[in-house]
């Protein structure tokens, strides 16, 4: 094995991104998990070789392991910063760049889940219509989030994070980047119409506010705002405990599972970095007492 710089490193990292983004089309998201973990795993092996010790990349990945279970990262982060590097040298190998692959057999750390859990069609009626009893402009804004939430499986973070600008009525769809956009049927399409030429001006005071989710004060309604929100409703609509924003992106997409959509669409839908994360949908789903 050859001597290799960070800086040839990050040649190499920024050649994978690139086909990552022209070829693959993944989402910013997944590009800047990518980018974060390729790069400290780069400075961890230009390190280990300017020590001399270390003469090959299979010993020097599996001190990489060593070294992330020694910084007590959770399952979860250590799996994917390995999937990170098999995705990567992958790569090498596939454009020519490495003979083998001394990622392939780095073992990966099995990451124990939680049952997900869903909302039937009428569990989701229920908590929309607790909203619907009310004529307030919040109980209105609150009605077209979670149609919103539940027609696109968007992160609560995202959701509260959207502009009126990404929204698009001509094309029917979610821009939540240049790269991912989340479409919608004709329904959702007049419900977010009305709602930007009616309802959301009762809680405009500033004309120059662009996000599309306003609070009472005029000003972005917050991630925790709304969870508390959706668990009010939650527990008046007889739903207790069981719902969170989260819910509600999981079950859009078990329903897209269902429908026959593949693993790769819904992970560009999800925005997931990774398709280990997309293909806790396929389980079957748990059976309810």
């Amino acid at each position: 094995m050859h001597y290799v710089t960070i800086g040839v490193m990050k040649l190499d990292i920024e050649a994978f991104l690139k086909h990552s983004t022209k070829d693959k089309g993944y989402s910013h998201n997944t590009l800047a998990a990518y980018r974060n973990d390729l790069t400290q795993m780069a400075a961890f092996i230009a390190a280990e070789q300017a020590k001399g010790i270390i003469t090959s990349y299979d010993e020097l990945l599996k001190s990489y392991l060593l070294k992330l279970r020694e910084k007590r990262y959770s399952v979860a982060t250590t799996a994917r910063k390995v999937a990170s590097a098999k995705s990567f040298f992958r790569f090498m190998v596939d454009s020519g760049r490495m003979r083998e692959n001394p990622a392939q057999n780095l073992p990966s750390p099995q990451v124990s889940r939680r049952a997900l859990k869903f909302l039937s069609p009428s569990e989701y009626q229920k908590l929309l219509g607790e909203a619907a009893k009310l004529s307030t402009p919040e109980a209105k804004r609150d009605a077209v989030m979670l149609e919103l939430l539940y027609a696109t499986g968007l992160r609560i973070s995202e959701l509260v994070s959207l502009n009126t600008e990404n929204i698009d009525l001509e094309r029917n769809c979610v821009r939540i980047d240049s790269k991912r956009q989340v479409p919608f049927d004709h329904r959702l399409g007049l419900i977010l119409g009305n709602f930007l030429r009616s309802d959301r001006l009762d809680l405009l005071y500033d004309e120059s506010e662009q996000a599309l989710f306003l609070n009472r004060r005029g000003t972005r309604l917050t991630r925790q705002g709304f969870w508390q929100i959706i668990k009010g409703y939650a527990s008046r609509g007889g739903l207790g405990g069981k719902v969170t924003p989260q819910t509600l992106r999981h079950s859009f997409a078990r329903r897209k599972v269902q429908n026959g959509v593949e693993l790769n669409q819904l992970q560009r839908l999800l925005g997931h970095a990774y398709i280990s994360s997309t293909r806790i949908y396929k389980q079957p789903a748990p059976r309810r007492g």
